[in-house]
């Protein structure tokens, strides 16, 4: 038993360095590419393009960040300002200091668009998660706010019963899990043998992590696996540090405060709103969706029909589209408010 433990202590510290050295290697090979901006809590991460006003922000989902826009930003671009950021913790920014609390990603997002000097007003774009944080950032700011883009919004996660809220603490859980097996090099180890084919990974993570962690792990590899080659060294390594799966579990405590926030907008006045819904959904989710929609007198609900949850990354083309078709109503009928 002492030999296994001494074994086992010094695999840990053998990944523990190699993460280390991994880690400085890949701050040299993919640096940031946009610009770091201080908010008071930390760096934040913004990679923006374009010139002409309003300014479109594109928002992650719940564990992504600005890479997850590559398909979508550089085609924005073309006829508008546009910005996609990092929340705290994720892609290039820093990890936030003090405690995490939805109320903060909104401070984080004000105070990011201010120091980047974006010309105002926006045009939100959510995915996901990135819906709330558009939702509650219209309703605290709504002079600032020309249009918005929700994209798949995860309505189901209004309603928080027994077996969400389980989920939530799981996948808490699971992600202070995942920092530990990033600091030893773990995390870095299996991303590499699955991206790189391997086939034995998916069976060996059954037997370590259970079924349901497996299948995450290859679903997420899979999404990751439609956008351009290029970036996927990128993503990889940003997901290899410690800090992205603290993010995570940061903003899985944060979930139920951020539904409630998106559930308190009863109206959104006449700002041109459209929905994006993926081809997937269940009818009460579809509802949900169109509700959303109704809560502006210039909301719409846009079909994904060839996509699954991750719209940006199956139809990138459409979400581009709808973006150009509010920042057309926004140019033309500026003032809106809520």
């Amino acid at each position: 038993m002492l030999v296994a433990g001494l074994i086992v202590a010094l695999l840990g510290l053998g990944g523990a360095v190699w993460q280390s050295a991994a880690l400085a290697r890949d701050r040299r090979r993919f640096p940031p590419p946009g610009r770091l901006v201080e908010t008071g809590r930390g760096r934040l991460h913004a990679t923006c393009e374009g010139r002409d006003g309003p300014t479109v922000l594109l928002e992650s989902a719940i564990a992504a960040s600005s890479m997850s826009w590559t398909r979508v930003r550089p085609e924005v671009a073309g006829f508008a300002s546009v910005c996609a950021y990092d929340r705290s913790g994720l892609g290039w920014s820093d990890a936030p200091s003090g405690s995490w609390s939805f109320a903060r990603v909104v401070d984080d997002l004000h105070e990011c668009l201010r120091r980047l000097e974006c010309p105002r007003p926006y045009v939100l774009v959510g995915h996901s998660f990135g819906v709330f944080v558009c939702l509650a950032y219209a309703a605290r700011y709504p002079q600032q706010v020309a249009g918005l883009v929700l994209v798949d919004p995860p309505s189901e996660w209004v309603h928080m019963d027994e077996r969400r809220s389980r989920l939530l603490r799981g996948g808490v859980l699971l992600s202070h899990v995942g920092w530990f097996l990033a600091r030893v090099g773990v995390v870095r180890a299996c991303l590499t043998l699955l991206t790189g084919g391997a086939p034995a990974v998916p069976r060996h993570f059954v037997q370590i992590f259970g079924p349901t962690a497996a299948r995450t792990l290859e679903r997420l590899v899979g999404e990751i696996r439609k956008l351009p080659a290029e970036v996927h060294p990128v993503v990889q390594a940003l997901w290899c540090q410690p800090k992205c799966f603290l993010a995570l579990a940061g903003h899985l405590r944060i979930l139920r405060e951020a539904t409630a926030a998106a559930a308190a907008v009863h109206s959104l006045g006449d700002i041109p709103v459209a929905v994006i819904s993926s081809g997937d959904q269940t009818p009460d989710v579809a509802a949900s969706h169109r509700a959303l929609a109704e809560l502006s007198s210039r909301g719409r609900v846009v079909s994904a029909s060839k996509s699954g949850h991750w719209v940006p990354y199956d139809e990138p083309e459409l979400v581009v589209e709808v973006i150009r078709e509010t920042v057309e109503i926004a140019r033309r009928f500026p003032g809106h408010r809520v």
